[in-house]
């Protein structure tokens, strides 16, 4: 492959002596932004550049995104808390639960980024590889079962998954961390990348773990998923998913959605080779032209599964057996009092659209505070953007509640499923790709379809909605039961026909939906899913099956 025909980025990459370009000469020479070939590498460092589109007419106002990578979404109150800490010291003073498990900073200037990247890593968080053409936070399903030992062999994998394809460059470190004269040029010599390479993955790459009965971290929407078949308390394999990704671009029609594929099963032993083999195929095989077109689900879809497969057989080192029959069977958000079966409970607590701050009378950053300061336990980031505080004491559970109830903080059972279930990406105004909004305005939108689905007769149905404010899916809408992408100002593109298994796209039931319209839109479909549905059958079950027309015809009625 000639030079010439490669993306802008993967010349930007190869000549960044393994991600450092010219970060450390920037940060010591101050200013508001990077260039725009540093712009690329800091996403690898867990940062994107970003400005406030509120003010844009007024000129730009730049700001830092940074992203913390915490596998399984696992953390201590103490991380959790310096994280709170950073927030309020060097970012807007909002923490955002993102929906791979993770912690996102917003506006943080460029001369605070080295000091709270640091801070991250004082609190023994890391924020590399949170971002970029690498492996970004490998998800587990976090509930803390103590007495499932099988549950404990997830999040064993997880970890050891997250530390085998951690980026190998030393970059990282001297530019952030180092201690001493940081007028020093970052050292020059490379080390070896062996999953990698030189230039790193053609674009980002997800990794996820869980069981058939919970899926609650949407693992078909991976470009890689290891599903536990389970023997007796034994995790003995895994089904392997692949080519899994919800981003796509409406301008250019050969872009899509896409679910993965049950490629194969493996052995526990044989799950970092077989993860080493599907990393090592993207990467010398996957489109490094266009970047629109270079996530693995092209590739698969250029070759079909079998070719895929066959070459992944060939990294292997030998065949690979058909899939085990286990498959996805349920969700679960895990929010409310649970047994950990050790004694101690857990509690899973939603935060809507993951934002942890303080407005008004909701008072949520104050009182995560209170309580991991008062009873200082585990805590755990789920995939719907909430936060399960872990080991409590039967004892505290009424001091518990009553805390949350004093800032205004609602207990699972006084939430509906729907709300439950649904979460947004930022989108406006810190995201550079938003072409409208999503999380501000998801709150109302919510309040909307909760009063159609009670006309309904609806209120206690589990229907899972997720809102984008672009096309990019990174709230994973194409696979839902009720999937909101935004289209233009104010304006959105209905999908249905998912469900909160995750293992279907949707289709457009219609676009350029008015933002104040689309519980309006939704109430004759709720009305015919009432009237209509089979015995146990979820709405995007039911909207999958009666089919787009007679979909069409029913919202007319």
């Amino acid at each position: 492959m000639s030079e010439t025909e490669l993306s802008k980025v993967e010349g930007i990459k190869e000549a960044s002596r393994q991600l450092r370009g010219s970060i450390a000469e920037s940060l010591r020479e101050g200013g508001d932004q990077f260039s725009d070939d540093d712009c690329q590498l800091i996403k690898f460092h867990g940062s994107y550049q970003q400005d406030d589109r509120d003010v844009r007419k007024e000129g730009k106002v730049y700001s830092f995104m940074v992203r913390s990578r915490i596998p399984g979404g696992k953390l201590s109150a103490a991380q959790f808390l310096a994280e709170l800490d950073i927030c309020d010291k060097y970012a807007n003073g909002t923490l955002r639960v993102t929906d791979r498990q993770s912690f996102q900073l917003h506006g943080v200037v460029k001369g605070d980024l080295r000091e709270t990247i640091r801070g991250i890593n004082e609190a023994k968080l890391s924020t590399v590889s949170a971002c970029g053409d690498v492996c970004r936070n490998v998800m587990c399903c976090p509930a803390p079962i103590n007495g499932n030992p099988v549950r404990k062999q997830l999040q064993e994998l997880c970890d050891k998954l997250a530390d085998h394809v951690r980026p190998k460059s030393t970059a990282y470190y001297e530019i952030w961390l180092k201690d001493g004269d940081q007028s020093e040029k970052v050292h020059e010599a490379l080390v070896e990348e062996p999953l990698y390479g030189n230039t790193y993955l053609p674009r980002k790459f997800k990794i996820a773990v869980t069981l058939p009965e919970d899926n609650c971290i949407d693992i078909y929407a991976n470009d890689l998923g290891f599903l536990a078949v389970v023997e007796g308390e034994q995790i003995v394999g895994y089904n392997v998913l692949v080519g899994g990704s919800m981003g796509m671009t409406p301008a250019k029609k050969d872009t899509f959605p896409a679910v993965s594929h049950r490629l194969t099963y493996v052995t526990p032993d044989q799950v970092i080779a077989i993860t080493e083999a599907i990393i090592k195929v993207q990467r010398d095989f996957g489109n490094r032209q266009d970047r629109k077109l270079a996530r693995m689900k092209y590739l698969i879809a250029n070759w079909g599964l079998e070719k895929f497969k066959a070459k992944v057989e060939e990294y292997f080192g030998g065949p690979l057996p058909e899939p085990h029959p286990t498959d996805v069977t349920d969700v679960d958000d895990h929010l409310g009092w649970h047994d950990q079966g050790d004694g101690k409970l857990f509690l899973g607590i939603n935060i809507e659209n993951g934002r942890i701050k303080d407005e008004g009378e909701l008072r949520i950053k104050t009182c995560l505070r209170t309580l991991l300061a008062k009873y200082p336990v585990n805590v755990r980031l789920t995939a719907l953007q909430s936060v399960l505080l872990c080991d409590l004491d039967p004892a505290w559970k009424a001091d518990i509640e009553a805390t949350m109830k004093e800032h205004g903080m609602a207990l699972a059972e006084d939430l509906t499923l729907a709300r439950r279930y649904s979460i947004s990406c930022p989108a406006l105004p810190t995201c550079g790709l938003a072409v409208t909004e999503a999380e501000r305005v998801m709150p109302s939108i919510m309040d909307d379809i909760e009063a159609v689905m009670d006309a309904n007769g609806l209120s206690g149905e589990r229907i899972a909605i997720h809102m984008t404010g672009c096309p990019n899916g990174c709230a994973r809408p194409y696979s839902q039961d009720i999937g909101l992408v935004g289209k233009a100002r104010n304006k959105y593109t209905l999908y249905l026909g998912g469900n909160t298994l995750g293992r279907r796209i949707a289709f457009i039931y219609q676009d350029m939906v008015p933002e104040g319209e689309i519980g309006a839109r939704l109430s004759p479909l709720f009305k015919y899913f009432k009237s209509d549905r089979q015995a146990g059958e979820s709405f995007g079950d039911f909207c999958d099956r009666v089919g787009l027309d007679a979909l069409t015809a029913a919202g007319q009625s």
